[in-house]
């Protein structure tokens, strides 16, 4: 295990070696300050303009729930974007033998990118979400419900990613398996829309394709999740909004997701160890 940690404590340096971390904090920053004041903005005018209390509390719920939609869409990027080129490209360009090469079992180092990137990818999102929610408490002292729970589901949607990214690294190169990825991501995302409207539609057709989509690749699931626990009770009563729908995934699709993301890293650690180098 010591193996695995020295391995994790690597990853995070070579990320800020490669100024990975310093532009992702310079330009989560760059977002948050945005985002802050464009959202002082808007609640400087919908104050001035005597909006009425429950209208105003839907208009700071939906700013915040746009806020953490592109902090979702952002983290899933930075995942796939910083952990794509690190098994595939190191095979390619022949470095990963300086490593493999020596008595360490290939599970460890392949666990120990793992706990790296887990670490630098916990530290942003905690930015992220956390600037989001903290900019609209200080500025309106406006809370979404179950805040922590979705920034939960947030993270689990990033190691989701993670694991899928690893496991095609270990068995495709840099370029298939950014196909894979992006191309599994896009699949889960038109599903988790069709299943949306179709579920306000009361379709069940469009609902089920939604389904098998959620199955095939959980991440839209785990969003859609998210967006559920955040919702206020007056978006619950109507049952619509364009981040919320009549129904969300329950509790078994969000183990479903665990399963699938243990599972996926369990077979990159099997590819890995098993693949010629």
């Amino acid at each position: 295990m010591r193996t695995t940690f020295v391995m994790a404590r690597l990853t995070f340096n070579e990320a800020a070696r490669r100024k990975i971390l310093l532009c992702a904090f310079l330009m989560g920053l760059l977002f948050l300050a945005i985002y802050a004041s464009g959202y002082l903005y808007f609640n400087r005018e919908a104050t001035r303009e005597h909006i009425p209390p429950i209208a105003l509390r839907e208009m700071r719920s939906f700013m915040v729930m746009a806020g953490l939609y592109v902090v979702n869409f952002l983290t899933v990027m930075m995942t796939v974007l910083v952990s794509v080129d690190t098994l595939a490209g190191e095979i390619a360009s022949g470095t990963i033998h300086a490593i493999a090469s020596k008595p360490i079992r290939r599970w460890e180092i392949l666990a120990g990118k793992w706990l790296g990137f887990v670490g630098m990818l916990s530290m942003y999102l905690l930015l992220m979400a956390g600037g989001v929610l903290l900019s609209v408490y200080l500025i309106s002292g406006y809370s979404p419900p179950n805040p922590a729970r979705a920034v939960v589901l947030i993270w689990l949607n990033g190691m989701l990613m993670l694991s899928v990214s690893l496991l095609g690294g270990a068995v495709f190169s840099t370029l298939a398996n950014g196909v894979l990825v992006f191309g599994l991501f896009g699949i889960a995302f038109v599903g988790g829309w069709i299943e949306h409207v179709g579920s306000f539609l009361q379709r069940q057709a469009a609902v089920n394709v939604g389904v098998v989509c959620s199955l095939l690749f959980p991440s839209e699931a785990l969003w859609r999740r998210a967006a559920f626990e955040m919702q206020s009770p007056l978006v619950q009563a109507l049952g619509f909004s364009p981040f919320a729908a009549p129904s969300a995934p329950n509790v078994v699709m969000i183990g479903y997701a665990i399963v699938y993301t243990v599972v996926a890293l369990w077979l990159a650690m099997r590819a890995f160890s098993r693949r010629d180098l």
